[in-house]
């Protein structure tokens, strides 16, 4: 069974503190393929009993379990039981339901740049949707991912085997990449006013930018922004220990009704009926992952800053 903690040395333990045969771990992938993997988490339990966790809506996973129990993942109104060993799930436009029987599950997350590098269909073709890895990439992925997870000690080992195995299957770069990468920069970015400074900054037509936002991220546009200022709010309520103050909710909501429309919408509920139901690993994961990785869930996250070229010298 793993610890928890991380590889990041001045990341405080008590970040990852979980109740008793509970862990959780986050790693930062290499620098060489950060663009396309978020990161990496594992959780694991030692016990067998039975237990249910809520998880926010975001985009693409990678997950493999190792020595679990039967898993029942529920996304609107399907239930996915039992999970594959290595399962893709697609981008997400409201929370699941899980359902475990411990053991450990291994996330790497998926950028939209990540997606346009290991999958051939469209994202939208898997939104809300959870299936087996092989069926979206190809069984050798799949089996070579397993075979290399089952091989390590599922600690201080996992990150650099999942560096060294994607790094090695990494496609190549996409044509659209620059519009994929500044797409993924505007979603996350708490200024962005609208579908309107989107079209201008990146220069597309609507009808592209909904082609380009469907085949990367599985979801038009606006959904990508009203699911990233939703989650911006909701999680700084949820780390604050308040999810009821919505004395000053700010990012574009007008009251609390409009906030809780989306809630519903995103969630299923009320944030306060919500956090009411089993969130242990939801909760250690909001702060474990903004810890280590700068964002609190993956829908968040932002990408590194990109080096400048260096200037050539001047003609003597």
């Amino acid at each position: 069974m793993i610890g928890g903690g991380t590889a990041t040395p001045d990341v405080p333990p008590s970040v990852f503190t979980m109740p008793g045969g509970l862990s959780i771990r986050y790693d930062e992938p290499d620098p060489a393929i950060a663009d396309s993997i978020t990161g990496y988490h594992v959780y694991a339990a030692d016990r067998s009993d039975e237990r249910i966790d809520w998880f926010l809506p975001g985009t693409a996973n990678i997950r493999v379990t190792l020595g679990a129990g039967p898993i029942d993942l529920t996304i609107r109104r399907r239930t996915y039981s039992p999970l594959p060993e290595v399962t893709l799930f697609g981008p997400t436009s409201q929370a699941m339901r899980a359902v475990t029987r411990g053991g450990v599950m291994v996330g790497i997350g998926v950028s939209a740049l990540g997606w346009s590098r290991l999958f051939p269909r469209a994202a939208s073709d898997y939104r809300d949707r959870v299936v087996p890895l092989a069926e979206a990439a190809s069984s050798e992925l799949a089996e070579g991912l397993r075979a290399t997870l089952a091989a390590t000690d599922r600690d201080g080992e996992v990150k650099p085997a999942l560096d060294a195995f994607f790094a090695r299957r990494l496609g190549p770069p996409h044509p659209d990449s620059a519009q994929i990468r500044k797409l993924m920069e505007l979603i996350v970015d708490d200024g962005v006013e609208g579908l309107g400074e989107l079209t201008r900054t990146l220069q597309l037509p609507p009808h592209s930018l909904r082609r380009l936002s469907a085949r990367h991220f599985g979801f038009p546009p606006k959904m990508l922004l009203l699911r990233a200022r939703f989650l911006r709010v909701f999680t700084r309520l949820v780390l604050a220990g308040d999810v009821l103050d919505y004395s000053a909710l700010g990012d574009g909501y007008w009251d609390a009704s409009h906030f809780l429309r989306d809630a519903r919408a995103f969630l299923g509920t009320t944030p306060r009926r919500f956090m009411a139901q089993p969130t242990t690993f939801l909760q250690a994961s909001l702060r474990a992952r903004a810890a280590v990785l700068g964002a609190p869930t993956q829908a968040l996250h932002a990408l590194a800053p990109r080096e400048p070229l260096d200037a050539p010298d001047p003609a003597p």
